[in-house]
């Protein structure tokens, strides 16, 4: 059985087999978690993402962590602008999902708060669509999972997280 936490942590210095980056569609760097993720990984995960040809809302590709120690490997996915989106639910629970699929022969999964912070998801929807994504993909799918961890930065948002939970 998969556990599923909400935690507080820095995910760039979080254990787990693979990360979540909440990117933008160039994938090549941004602020909040996008840059913090960049700026630990060093610039060999800006030379990888060059490579990627960008992504679309809710779409997800995988690099390797590069000097991100506690991971294996990035996943980057792009959330959607929630006052931009025709359909930002969906969207929100697709880059859960397709990250999932990416994820599901490893033993671990962080995710961050994905389009919580410019994009203005408000967090209690977001955490809504995450928790039900997650749980919706982990009944369907056979996988070698353990552990899916959704990560906060502030102590607010992990409250936000466990109630959805």
């Amino acid at each position: 059985m998969t556990i599923i936490e909400a935690v507080r942590a820095d995910i760039t210095r979080f254990e787990a087999d693979v990360i979540v980056n909440a990117a933008n569609s160039s994938l090549l760097g941004g602020g909040g978690v996008d840059g913090a993720i960049h700026r630990a990984a060093g610039p060999e995960l800006l030379r990888a993402c060059r490579l990627l040809g960008g992504a679309q809302t809710g779409e997800a590709k995988m690099t390797d962590a590069f000097n991100i120690t506690t991971a294996t490997k990035i996943i980057h996915t792009v959330g959607p602008v929630y006052r931009s989106e025709s359909e930002p639910a969906r969207l929100l629970a697709l880059c859960y999902t397709n990250s999932l699929d990416l994820a599901a022969g490893y033993r671990s999964i962080a995710f961050p708060a994905i389009s919580t912070g410019v994009y203005g998801y408000p967090i209690a929807e977001a955490a809504a669509v995450a928790v039900a994504a997650v749980r919706t993909w982990l009944a369907d799918n056979d996988t070698k999972l353990e552990r899916v961890s959704l990560v906060a930065h502030s102590e607010a948002d992990l409250e936000v997280l466990r109630s959805a939970l």
